[in-house]
């Protein structure tokens, strides 16, 4: 049994993306730890924002993972995996219809769509999930959620009463939504969207000018889906349009809102109450959390910031440890950080340093016992 007076510390990173998982990062973390303070509770809870990742930190928790196969973004089939504990699973969008699910990497800006989402969707309640949260991010396509919908019995007719097919152009045509064939457990079901972005659904802010070109969508496409998504909102519910959160994943946060009746929430914040966080800061002696790269953008509502805020709240030191950081000691305090430790410290070649992560990570785990334990 572990004594009364040992260290017990959290150890809550994110992934360090194209690295490790955030499984792996709090593993070697808590092996370097125990080398030089083998006394030491380490408590092991890799965290995620909703993005990249999400499924993964719950299923390290111990919840249950579900395996089914899901069409990816442009419809080819492939193994994908949500996570349940009792009536709650968390769905990860970026698993399934995201950019990395795309065959051979090559983009679809205008026929890219979210059904394989439904899928997993739908598959979820007919387990008996009744309290879903959708992580948002990473999305291929920018069809405003609509094949979402499609996969759980929407259709969206045009003027001639015409099923229309998958993706975001043509929803141009988009003249009705008949919810008549809608799945039977969305009534009895609630979503939660777990997401890190504010913009709304259109205009210079909105889920085509800020996300579409990174899918692949040039200045010609920008303007057909920007014209797309507002003859989709007028059919499906203007006023869901313009709410925080509706433009995230392509606009898949706005087909949620205006016909699942989902809420936005902060992504870190969702799977930090869904772990149970809170409770685990109780007793402990130290907080441990970071990711690949602390920059400003961490500062806007990524897992570090959320972690450090829970930490601080409960009166409980938290450290960053970090592929590489680009803000300065002041703002790095400033954020509520205790202390930073980047692996470019030990490693400053940036090829070397993500492959060589696990075994540095490891060392700053050493490093962090004795600066901060003994």
């Amino acid at each position: 049994m572990t004594p009364v007076s040992a260290p017990r510390v959290i150890l809550a990173p994110d992934k360090f993306k194209g690295s490790l998982s955030a499984p792996q990062v709090a593993s070697a973390l808590a092996t370097g730890l125990s080398r030089v303070a083998p006394d030491a509770d380490a408590h092991l809870v890799p965290v995620a924002d909703g993005g990249d990742g999400t499924v993964a930190a719950f299923v390290a928790a111990g919840w249950t993972r579900v395996e089914l196969t899901a069409p990816g973004p442009t419809g080819v089939p492939h193994r994908v995996a949500y996570a349940r504990h009792e009536t709650r699973a968390v769905v990860e969008l970026a698993a399934v219809v995201g950019l990395a699910m795309l065959p051979e990497g090559r983009l679809d800006p205008l026929g890219a769509s979210t059904y394989g989402l439904g899928v997993v969707l739908a598959h979820a309640m007919d387990h008996g999930a009744t309290d879903i949260v959708l992580g948002l991010g990473g999305s291929a396509s920018t069809d405003a959620g609509v094949g979402m919908l499609q996969a759980l019995g929407a259709r969206i007719l045009d003027a001639d009463g015409q099923e229309l097919p998958r993706g975001g152009a043509v929803l141009a045509r988009a003249a009705e939504l008949d919810r008549s064939a809608m799945h039977p457990r969305i009534a009895a079901t609630t979503f939660t969207l777990a997401c890190d972005v504010d913009n709304p659904l259109l205009g210079p802010t909105g889920a085509v000018a800020v996300y579409a070109p990174q899918k692949g969508a040039g200045p010609a496409e920008l303007d057909l889906l920007e014209t797309a998504l507002a003859t989709w909102a007028s059919v499906a519910g203007p006023e869901s349009a313009q709410q925080p959160g509706a433009g995230a994943a392509g606009g898949t946060g706005f087909g949620a809102l205006a016909v699942l009746g989902a809420r936005v929430r902060s992504g870190i914040e969702v799977v930090l109450e869904l772990l149970e966080f809170p409770g685990l800061l109780a007793t402990a002696t130290l907080v441990v959390t970071g990711e690949g790269s602390l920059d400003r953008q961490s500062l806007h509502g990524k897992a570090p910031l959320g972690v450090c805020a829970a930490a601080r709240e409960a009166g409980v030191p938290v450290i960053a440890v970090v592929g590489r950081t680009l803000l300065e000691p002041a703002a790095i305090r400033a954020a509520g950080f205790a202390d930073c430790y980047a692996l470019t410290e030990l490693e400053p070649d940036p090829a070397r340093c993500m492959a060589d992560a696990a075994s540095l990570l490891e060392r700053v785990g050493a490093r962090i016992a004795v600066d901060q334990l003994i």
